[in-house]
């Protein structure tokens, strides 16, 4: 009879969790509707017609001259954000519900083992996303505080950015098909050669969370039970989450709005210094989706030499300032040092394949 009970019992739980997370990927399937898929529809088509998405947010290049300010920091944050704001508040959502209604033995048997296994499929989850780095960063956090493998969360992380596949249709309609192929094939490599290479510094280090024989129902029968209403307990994840993303999010882009003439400016030279510059810069400037199409246009148009151009076509897009300060209490200081550095690196390779083969 106890038995009985206790299956019973289980099998409720089981259902409860099952209505949870079809609610979850619903919500996520409205929100991506509505701020991505539908809109990146018809972006695609006024791609095909036209080969532009529109202009450079960074403005023409001969403009990129003088001392930071205040206004440039304002100008750029404006049009940063008038670009990104509903992008930016789905992803915190999607990142604060993730936390309540996905349980997390369901998620670790995805996403919890130190393994190329948990990359691949983190790295597979991040393609309906299509979200800038800043976007994502805040779900690659949910994932991190439900035990994701860094590996995983990383490769959700890099993932959204690099292989968001409206970015390649945009990409294969705006530019020369060499930066197409490029760009998946660098992307590819960053994405789950870092999640990979994080998985592998950290094991041993994180234990291996879930038996990979733990079958879906056990799952729902080990996730710990939590009294508390599901309103108080978004709430909490929710409020935790803005704290600790809005403030840094907004500072570090009027910092870098204010900076950008000296981050990309065209008087530089040219050669391997300012293709390590653009590959730094790149890495730390933050951009919508998709406007490192435009940026590398205008800068090709304005004379720029292929290699230090070609490097922005990685680095812009994968991380930024602000997405790394988001994530950084979420990871290993090693593990972004290892990100900061892996970016910067295949940006200057990307460099190079650019002034050789473009």
């Amino acid at each position: 009879m106890k038995g009985n009970s206790l299956s019973t019992h289980q099998e409720r739980r089981a259902g409860r969790a099952i209505i949870l997370v079809l609610a979850f990927l619903l919500i996520a399937a409205v929100g991506l509707m509505y701020v991505k898929w539908w809109p990146y529809f018809h972006k695609m088509l006024t791609a095909a017609d036209t080969h532009a998405i529109g202009s450079s947010i960074l403005g023409e290049p001969a403009a990129q001259s003088g001392p930071p300010s205040w206004s440039k920091a304002v100008q750029y944050a404006e049009a940063y954000f008038k670009s990104v704001w509903k992008a930016a508040l789905l992803g915190i959502l999607l990142g604060s519900l993730l936390q309540v209604l996905i349980p997390s033995n369901w998620l670790l048997k995805l996403f919890g083992k130190t393994n190329f296994g948990s990359v691949l499929s983190g790295g597979i989850a991040s393609l309906p996303g299509m979200m800038c780095s800043c976007c994502a960063a805040p779900i690659a956090v949910g994932m991190r505080r439900k035990q994701a493998s860094v590996g995983a969360a990383l490769a959700f992380w890099i993932g959204n950015p690099l292989l968001n596949p409206a970015t390649l249709v945009f990409m294969a309609f705006v530019l020369p098909w060499k930066f197409t192929v490029l760009r998946i094939v660098l992307g590819l490599l960053l994405t789950f050669g870092v999640g990979y290479a994080a998985n592998l510094m950290m094991r041993g280090r994180e234990s291996e969370k879930l038996p990979s024989s733990l079958t879906a129902s056990a799952a729902v029968a080990a996730e710990p039970a939590d009294a508390s209403p599901f309103w108080s307990k978004w709430a909490r994840q929710l409020g935790t989450m803005l704290l600790q993303v809005i403030p840094a999010y907004i500072v570090a882009v009027l910092a870098l709005g204010a900076m950008q003439t000296w981050l990309f400016p065209i008087s530089f030279g040219s050669g391997a210094a300012i293709l390590l510059l653009f590959a730094v810069a790149g890495t730390l400037f933050v951009i919508p989706t998709a406007a490192e199409i435009p940026i590398i246009q205008s800068f090709l148009a304005a004379g720029i030499a292929a290699g230090p151009v070609t490097a922005l076509l990685v680095t812009l897009p994968a991380i930024s300032l602000p997405s790394l300060l988001m994530v950084w209490r979420s990871f290993p200081r090693r593990i972004m040092l290892l990100v900061v550095l892996s970016v910067i690196g295949t940006g200057i390779a990307s460099g190079f394949v650019g002034a050789l083969w473009m």
